[in-house]
């Protein structure tokens, strides 16, 4: 897995020479997708809403929705496999069903779900990439959207719908529209992960472009102080 050669590249100490080869391809994918026509609207009072996203490395899915306002939580973990309490080694052998994914809590009344969707296609994901995602590849990095709600199974299969009539990528979009089983929480050391290593360089190649992309396309939901899992915040 790539994650595990960037580590080797930064103990070598070529990890720069990595950087200058693939800085551009974190950055290559962002778009600004339309607005969904099926859900896009705020809740008219607060309250707490949960959705699960599967976008490939989890890292990278957590920081975004970590810098959304309107999210007050996004935790990573596995999800869409029958092994219960899964690690991480065992998730990372592709065998198990799960996929790496962000349980994504927010406030309707400050962010919907249709929001939520937007930006994942937009800056989170490439939806046209079927069981890889970047250098990522196996079932364990697939696209998927499991929902909480038959609310968002209608908005989540309205806009993908949307995005294929409007022929807005050249490829089919093969993200699943599932409802949500069991989540596990990954392990704490990748919780908050690339908040804590801005200098990793997997994180740097792939993962921070994300957030920075975020802040120039959706800048009014763009927060910088991310909600994190741990309890020391930045």
């Amino acid at each position: 897995m790539l994650r595990s050669v960037f580590r080797a590249l930064a103990v070598c100490g070529v990890a720069l020479a990595a950087i200058a080869m693939f800085s551009e391809r974190g950055a290559s994918n962002a778009r600004l997708l339309p607005s969904p026509m099926v859900g896009d609207g705020l809740a008219i009072t607060s309250g707490e809403e949960v959705a699960i996203f599967s976008g490939g490395c989890f890292w990278g899915v957590q920081a975004v929705f970590q810098h959304m306002k309107g999210v007050t939580s996004a935790v990573s973990g596995y999800t869409g496999g029958k092994l219960k309490n899964p690690t991480y080694e065992q998730v990372s052998t592709g065998t198990t069903g799960h996929a790496e994914s962000v349980r994504v809590t927010f406030d309707p009344s400050q962010v919907s779900y249709a929001d939520l969707l937007r930006v994942f296609f937009s800056v989170a994901t490439d939806p046209t990439q079927l069981n890889y995602q970047g250098p990522d590849h196996g079932t364990q990095y697939r696209s998927a959207l499991w929902y909480t709600s038959e609310a968002q199974k209608n908005t989540a299969t309205a806009y993908i719908k949307q995005l294929e009539n409007a022929k807005t990528y050249s490829n089919k979009i093969v993200t699943e529209v599932k409802p949500a089983q069991d989540f596990y929480n990954a392990e704490r050391h990748h919780q908050d992960f690339a908040t804590l290593n801005p200098d990793y360089p997997y994180i740097v190649i792939n993962d921070a472009p994300k957030v920075v992309n975020l802040k120039r396309l959706f800048p009014t939901m763009y927060r910088e102080q991310p909600v994190l899992v741990g309890a020391a915040q930045p």
